[in-house]
This record gives C-alpha cells, sequence and structure tokens, in this order.
C-alpha cells in the first residue's frame, strides 16, 4: 500500500518545521499533518518530504506518490469525519451530518495564494452548508486575498501544539 511505518522525525514545511506529533501519516515520499489553521474541521495538509517550492518540480514518482496518499488520506477522512470532528455535528441537518465530500487543491505559487514555499495539498472534508457559496472555501483558504477571506480569516485562529498533537493522534489511529 501507499502507507508507510512513520519514521517519528520533524519534517521541513517550508522554512518551518512540522513536529513529529503534528504528523498523522506517510508515504514513501510524502507526509501528511495537521493544519495550523484550519478553515473546517479535519483540514489537512500532504506534502512531500523533499523540500519542494513549485508542483512542476517535482518528479513524476513524487507527484503520484504525494497524490496517492492524498487519495488515503482523503477516503479516510471522508469515512470518518464525523466521528472525528465533534463541531460538524452542531446545528446541521441528518442530510448535512451524514454527507461528506472532500475538497483537494493546490495553490502553485504566490500569484496563486502559495503562502508556504512548499508544495502542498489542501484536503477539506466537506459538508452541505458550511459555506454559503460552496466556492468560498477557495476565498478562505486564500489569506491574502479578497475582503471576504479576510473576514474568514479572522475566525481562524492559531491552535496550540496540544490541539493539533491530540488531533493528529486521532487521525493516527486510522492508518496504524
Amino acid at each position: 500500500g501507499v502507507v508507510v511505518d512513520l519514521e517519528g522525525q520533524e519534517r521541513a514545511f517550508g522554512p518551518w518545521k512540522i513536529a513529529s506529533g503534528e504528523i498523522f501519516c506517510e508515504s514513501a515520499s510524502s507526509f501528511a499533518f495537521v493544519n495550523l489553521k484550519p478553515v473546517v474541521s479535519g483540514h489537512v495538509l500532504v506534502a512531500p518530504k523533499r523540500v519542494c517550492k513549485r508542483f512542476t518540480q517535482l518528479s513524476m514518482e513524487e507527484v503520484a506518490d504525494l497524490w496517492q496518499l492524498a487519495k488515503v488520506v482523503g477516503k479516510e477522512l471522508e469515512a470518518n469525519a464525523q466521528d472525528l470532528f465533534a463541531d460538524r455535528k452542531k446545528g446541521g441537518s441528518e442530510e448535512a451530518l451524514s454527507s461528506v465530500s472532500l475538497t483537494l487543491c493546490i495553490q502553485d505559487g504566490p500569484e496563486a495564494g502559495q503562502t508556504v514555499p512548499h508544495v502542498h495539498i489542501h484536503v477539506l472534508p466537506r459538508q452541505k452548508g458550511d459555506f454559503s457559496n460552496n466556492d468560498q472555501v477557495y476565498d478562505a483558504i486564500d489569506e491574502k486575498e479578497t475582503s471576504l477571506s479576510k473576514q474568514l480569516d479572522s475566525d481562524r485562529k492559531d491552535r496550540t501544539p496540544q490541539e493539533m498533537s491530540d488531533e493528529a493522534a486521532k487521525l493516527r489511529a486510522l492508518f496504524y
């Protein structure tokens, strides 16, 4: 399979370090980790282990590995979102709560909204009505553009290392 044993080490994410406790899944060339500022509950990131600024700089093998890990992670998030993320149970209809979809996207380069100079895929479990206009999710991801994204971003708070580690432990249990 795609998933390999966790190496238990911190990983570079552009100029920053991702603590091993925030990493919940790895493949041969990629790793999945919790997000400091999630747009929705369960919003995680998948990045290549090699620091690489742009998508086109990845080898074909790295591209395949990156997307395969994103697929595996997305499948588990989609299947387990209701159990993993308690806030999804608030204020939604039964239909909305039982139905989860995924948004997977890459912002490749600063003009596309990429703020960390390291290729990464955003994987977001979505539910009906999480944004009044479905495409607002992209504004929320893109912190630098439009007053709408600034308004949405004002509700996004940095999480503590403990909060991130706790979430990663729940997610890790899906893979190991």
